[in-house]
């Protein structure tokens, strides 16, 4: 957006048929009232700018009027219902619209899968407009207009048109706003580029190679393999730009009200459009501040605050979902508190990465220690958990227990890495490191789950054997998912056992970004498969279906149980307890390939969730790999 356009950006927000009720404009000011007062506190502290407020306020206004019917009716419904993402029977799916569908026209001819997958909350991956060479694109993540979305993938019309569909149909839509950068591609970068203040304003320029060199010794580096530095030199102007993430994608400056108030009206504006949950991109870098590490600073914490309460004035049915991959003490935060709530949900980043190192290992006590600091976690927290998604794997695990326990973290990564290559005896993973770093022997892993979980290496080899002992991970491992409390989400093309697409390699755009070794085409033959009893996506497909019937059926796996993790005697055992009323629900995995025999607490009968059998049983023998669903009767 120009600057020259702000003053009209209100009546341009307005849409045919939007004109203000009664009913609507008391709604609007009991909201804004509601919040008014914290919220021009935490804007003047910040910018000491009332006019900048002012107009804030009377863009939250057009947009509130510029907001279609039906999503102000969902909105009022889900302000009666409550954390309406919630309920047990939430299930989502990450995928890219290109490779699942390609375009947006096309993800909505397919929701009839998605409805087969029991999926009511799809992230549709980065698709508004950025660089069309993909090697400035960062996978989307570098914004060239935050209004119109990916040619090739179709027009904001035809996601608006997605989203009433999907809202039609008892589906969510989730987005990527990346609000810590833009492409170097944008209107701002280009004008800021030319030399004009106005805009140079928005972002970080700096001369001073003293100021340069003392952000680059306090800092961490984000990337310091594919993308070292942290300013990027600009010939034409004399002058470097602050470029954290890659050299194309410029830093925004929020210390500048302008940038946050044109991004706020951003976040309003893809609201409207009928997003449902509004993911935010690298959260804990947004504010920068020389003489600091430039993360998670107080700041970054009154912009989330205000963020939702913008929201819950203007949209209050849409869902904020923190991006914050940092140390668990690190990540609560973002929830803000009670009384000030920041986030609706955060990424469960830390258990995700956990989960793989307990896999290579065979040793659950760094995982207990991880969930047991979840579980203490007041259950309002919800937590969006994964075991796959379209990033990489960094190993930020709680090196200090580890070592303690003999693991240091140099040898502990490599370990980990080389486990998840296939290198280690008795691996069957297969996949590729990404910014691996010769110097400091640090990496990060990409891979499908299937293919970490032994399904490539045992199509490849033929091997019936190696093959069924990766489908029994697999699926133990979603049955794991499902078991946290939280949004459990699944990757595409993980319901079918997609395995890691080597074709990238080929791509000279894409070559050097490993990630794209999970990020491939949706494999629609694997579908067609489903319904061969002998196939691998049926067997993966049914299985995951199944435990999905029992986690929407059984109240235990509700968002207000309580959740403990046990002490299993067996380093290689996880138990789970869900509690919910008289409900109890025993869980355990196997996390290693030897059989276990596992003594339940004293009960009368209980109820294999898995095959519905009721009886009464003292123990349970488990093969390799092997998980329980036991419920005291």
């Amino acid at each position: 957006m120009k600057a020259d356009e702000r003053g009209t950006t209100a009546s341009s927000a307005k849409t045919k048929g939007s004109a203000s009720r009664p009913k609507n404009n008391e709604r609007f000011r009991e909201r804004l009232a509601r919040h008014h007062d914290e919220l021009r506190w935490l804007y003047m502290e910040l910018y000491d700018n009332g006019d900048m407020f002012a107009e804030l306020c009377e863009q939250m206004r057009a947009f509130f009027d510029a907001r279609p019917a039906d999503l102000k009716q969902l909105d009022a419904e889900r302000e009666a219902e409550g954390a309406w993402y919630r309920k047990r029977d939430m299930l989502g799916m990450q995928m890219y619209i290109d490779n699942f569908a390609g375009t947006i026209k096309g993800v909505e001819e397919h929701l009839d899968y998605l409805k087969r997958c029991h999926v009511n909350y799809v992230h549709l991956m980065p698709f508004l407009d950025t660089p069309a060479d993909k090697s400035r694109s960062d996978g989307g993540y570098a914004v060239a207009d935050f209004r119109r979305v990916r040619p090739d993938l179709g027009t904001m019309d035809d996601l608006a048109h997605l989203a009433r569909t999907c809202h039609a149909q008892g589906i969510s839509l989730c987005m990527d706003f990346v609000m810590n950068h833009t492409s170097e591609d944008h209107e701002w970068a280009r004008r800021a580029r030319a030399g004009e203040g106005e805009y140079m304003s928005r972002y970080f320029f700096e001369r001073n190679q003293a100021v340069i060199d003392q952000y680059t010794r306090d800092v961490p580096q984000v990337f310091p393999t594919t993308a070292p530095g942290h300013y990027t030199y600009l010939p034409e102007l004399g002058q470097s730009v602050m470029t954290q993430f890659y050299p194309y994608q410029w830093d925004l400056n929020y210390r500048n009200p302008r940038v946050f108030n044109e991004m706020m009206y951003n976040f309003l504006y893809l609201a409207n459009q009928g997003m449902d949950i509004i993911r935010i991109d690298a959260v804990p870098y947004i504010w920068k501040e020389l003489g600091t590490n430039c993360r998670n600073l107080p700041q970054v914490h009154t912009i989330v605050r205000m963020m939702r309460m913008i929201g819950e004035i203007v949209c209050p049915g849409i869902v904020l979902l923190g991006e914050v991959v940092m140390e668990p003490k690190e990540v609560a935060p973002y929830f803000g508190t009670p009384e000030k709530p920041e986030c609706h949900m955060l990424y469960n980043v830390t258990t995700m990465a956990t989960t793989w190192h307990t896999v290579a290992t065979r040793d659950t006590r760094l995982l207990r220690r991880q969930m047991e600091a979840v579980c203490a976690l007041p259950r309002t927290y919800t937590f969006l958990n994964y075991l796959r998604c379209h990033d990489d794997i960094g190993w930020g695990l709680d090196y200090p227990t580890l070592s303690a326990w003999g693991m240091e973290e140099v040898p502990h990564k490599k370990y980990l890495n080389d486990y998840f290559l296939g290198i280690v005896a008795g691996s069957d993973s297969r996949g590729a490191l990404y910014n691996d770093d010769p110097t400091t022997g640090d990496a990060r892993f990409c891979g499908t789950t299937a293919s970490m979980c032994g399904v490539e290496a045992a199509g490849f080899e033929g091997d019936d054997d190696k093959l069924a002992w990766a489908l029994q991970k697999d699926i133990m491992l979603h049955a794991y998912l499902l078991t946290q409390s939280g949004l459990p989400i699944i990757y595409s093309g993980d319901e079918v056992g997609q395995v890691n697409d080597y074709s990238y390699r080929d791509d000279p755009e894409r070559a050097d970004d490993s990630r794209y070794i999970h990020r491939g085409k949706f494999p629609w033959e694997l579908v067609d498969a489903i319904d061969d009893a002998d196939s691998v996506p049926h067997r993966l497909f049914e299985a995951l279906s199944d435990l999905e019937d029992i986690r929407r059926e059984e109240p235990v796996f509700g968002a207000e149980a309580t959740v403990r993790v046990c002490d299993a005697d067996d380093p290689a055992l996880l138990w789970i307890e869900r509690a919910l009323g008289e409900e109890v629900l025993v869980a355990v995995f196997n996390f290693s390939d030897e059989g276990k025999t596992v003594t339940l607490p004293a009960a009368p009968a209980y109820t294999d969730l898995v095959t519905g059998v009721t009886e009464a049983v003292e123990t349970v023998d488990m093969c390799g790999w092997d998980f329980m669903w036991m419920k005291r009767a």
